[in-house]
């Protein structure tokens, strides 16, 4: 019984499937491990009281279907508190946002609850998902599970924090501009971007623009590709404008093509970590003798600046804030955001994506860090002004944001760790629409260094 938040989310699923063990035993152990762990990191927002109710549910749903449940039966999982679920209130990180629990799930929500999920709680973000570390004034900073000193990464990291301590096997996450790949980088774990199109919005907005999608976050590849056939309606035939696959994701091929792959070490930005690139080499070395075409790449520069104007009208123009409430970067973005003319900032996307998506476009496969720098302090930049802030906060998404301004999937794969054993990632950018290339890739990398040997366990025990 004390391996099984180590087990896999599909593994859980089989079990239970099996009849091997009930989501109930499971769902309990998951609590008692949030009851044991999570008082140092500070990854959920708040843990459902009826989860044993709906895991006792589920195993009677079993019994009366036999093997004819959903792909997920049973198994718990935590959602971030960006999304809404129903009858639960959704606080967005924030002291400004209404506390009225709404009585519907939303379009990522639902997806999750079809596919057998028992939810366990709500998991933790920065305020409005405005930043890329985890300290909301709404409760403790979220902490590293291998590490609680240093950062979980955000927006994410109660998604991170959770999967990576074995709170919950698997997770949901966004990103805007990085928020489900900082946080897996820093924790140690397999998060995935969807292409835009690929995952319908959670407020069911027009989305051919939107900078922020959402996706898994979990400790193994397999995981992650069949939670985006959940998300992407992939299994249920509900899917979203992104063309089809001709295979479910969680598919995983008996072959993996040979691909153009460029590696790109560095920015303008902020230089690039020395443990970081050499995790970048290794793997570059490594999928050249799988057989891929590895070359050197180079993509336009880009700046802080260029990109703050799509975030302060994304942070400004969330609806119901009582921004008087709000933290010092987020009011900062908002008022930011004041003197903003949409068709000005429409205009700046399009340039920007001229600028980035050609160069992108030479390539089956990009190679990057994830994030250049090793995990922050909690609390590092706490002291600054918020212009400050915002500024360290946003060399984090150096490698991360372009790929959301132009809607192409990716992912953070883990590579190794630190000499301070802190997570290190690397970022894979696929083609667009080619989310399969990137989880063969994400397969290949996997099996010639599993990642799953490594834990955060000690870190925990020495915690508590």
């Amino acid at each position: 019984m004390h391996a099984l938040h180590t087990l896999p989310a599909l593994e859980q699923a089989r079990l239970i499937r099996e009849g091997a063990i009930s989501s109930e035993e499971i769902v309990r152990h998951h609590l008692e491990r949030i009851h044991a762990v999570d008082r140092t990191i500070n990854a959920f927002v708040t843990v459902f009281d009826d989860a044993l109710k709906v895991a006792r549910a589920k195993d009677r749903q079993r019994i009366r279907r036999r093997d004819r449940v959903p792909a997920f039966h049973g198994v718990p999982i935590g959602i971030k508190d960006l999304n809404v679920v129903r009858f639960t209130r959704t606080r967005f990180g924030s002291r400004g946002m209404p506390r009225i629990p709404l009585p519907i799930d939303d379009a990522n929500v639902g997806p999750l609850r079809r596919a057998g999920f028992v939810i366990l709680g709500k998991l933790s973000t920065s305020e409005l998902g405005a930043m890329p570390v985890t300290e909301p004034d709404i409760h403790p900073p979220t902490r590293n599970p291998w590490s609680p000193g240093h950062t979980a990464g955000g927006s994410s990291g109660g998604s991170g924090a959770a999967v990576a301590a074995g709170m919950v096997p698997i997770a949901q996450g966004s990103d805007g501009a990085g928020s489900i790949r900082i946080p897996s980088s820093f924790c140690g774990l397999y998060g995935l971007k969807p292409s835009r199109g690929r995952v319908v919005n959670q407020f069911r907005f027009p989305d051919r623009k939107i900078l922020y999608t959402s996706g898994p976050m979990a400790r193994s590849v397999s995981d992650a590709a069949a939670l985006l056939d959940v998300m992407a309606g992939i299994d249920t035939g509900r899917t979203h404008w992104a063309p089809r696959p001709d295979r479910p994701f969680a598919a995983r091929p008996g072959r993996t093509s040979r691909l153009k792959i460029k590696v790109m070490e560095s920015t303008g930005i902020v230089p690039t970590d020395p443990e970081v690139l050499a995790a970048v080499r290794r793997t570059a070395r490594l999928l050249e003798r799988m057989g891929h075409t590895v070359e050197e790449g180079r993509l336009p520069e880009g700046s802080v600046d260029d990109f703050l104007p799509l975030w302060q009208r994304l942070i400004g123009g969330i609806p119901l804030m009582r921004w008087r409430h709000a933290q010092p970067v987020t009011r900062w973005l908002r008022e930011g955001s004041r003197g903003l003319c949409n068709a000005d900032v429409d205009a700046l996307q399009e340039r920007l994506v001229d600028r980035f998506a050609p160069e992108l476009g030479t390539a089956d496969l990009w190679l990057t860090p994830t994030v250049a720098v090793n995990p922050p302090r909690v609390g590092a930049w706490s002291s600054l002004p918020p212009a400050d802030a915002f500024a360290e906060a946003a060399k984090l998404a150096a490698f991360t944001a372009m790929v959301n301004l132009v809607g192409l999937p990716a992912a953070s794969l883990p590579a190794g760790l630190t000499s301070a054993g802190l997570p290190i990632g690397i970022q894979l950018i696929g083609a667009m629409f080619r989310e399969q290339d990137l989880l063969a890739v994400s397969w290949d990398l996997e099996a010639a260094q599993p990642w799953r040997r490594l834990a955060p366990g000690h870190a925990l025990d020495e915690a508590n």
